[in-house]
């Protein structure tokens, strides 16, 4: 049974909702109810039969996070490189600065390989001091493996604002996790940030 800790770093569940149907193989997507306009317009939109598959058969993972970049006018983008294994591992340790106040926006870049991965969400909780101060999570949709013609998918968030005054300057630490619609977590890595008066 998952601890209070580790429900934290899911997503919310949505009351009533649940998948219309198991999940199928990427083969069977790609012959389902070929005279269906609509289902075909749904697998054109999940890219599925565009180009050849570049899934690493050697790799059993379905979502790699490449990158996590913060963006923000006034500033050169921020990014936390995730593409080498164990690259997570030192991020708590080399906190980044956001400036009070300002607009950022974050932007995922990741590659998706072997079957559709349905409904990932990244959920960012944050603490200061050890104590919880906000929980956000951000759906990112559904993905076919990548193809040559889209080797790498990017996602960008809504803008946020970071907190201002002086109550607010400090030393915040979080945990991030990709999860999909079948709770498994493909990344989960600690970082942190402070907010100051200035880059």
């Amino acid at each position: 049974m998952a601890s209070h800790d580790d429900a934290d770093h899911l997503p919310e569940e949505t009351q009533g909702y649940k998948l219309s149907q198991p999940k199928q193989s990427l083969a069977e997507y790609q012959n389902m109810d070929a005279n269906d306009e609509s289902l075909q317009r749904y697998k054109q939109s999940l890219g599925l039969g565009g180009g050849r598959d570049l899934s690493d058969p050697n790799d059993p993972r379905v979502c790699i996070i490449h990158a996590l970049t913060m963006e923000s006018p006034g500033r050169a983008p921020v990014t936390i490189d995730l593409s080498a294994p164990g690259s997570e591992a030192t991020l708590k340790d080399r906190p980044f600065k956001i400036k009070e106040g300002c607009k950022f926006t974050m932007v995922a870049t990741f590659k998706v390989q072997h079957e559709i991965l349905s409904g990932l969400q990244y959920v960012q909780v944050v603490k200061r001091k050890g104590i919880k101060v906000s929980k956000d999570s951000e759906m990112l949709g559904s993905y076919a493996p990548n193809t040559e013609k889209q080797p790498l998918y990017t996602k960008r968030f809504q803008e946020e604002e970071a907190p201002s005054g002086m109550l607010a300057r400090g030393h915040y630490n979080a945990t991030s996790s990709f999860v999909d619609d079948d709770k498994k977590t493909h990344l989960q890595f600690e970082w942190s940030f402070d907010i100051s008066k200035d880059w």
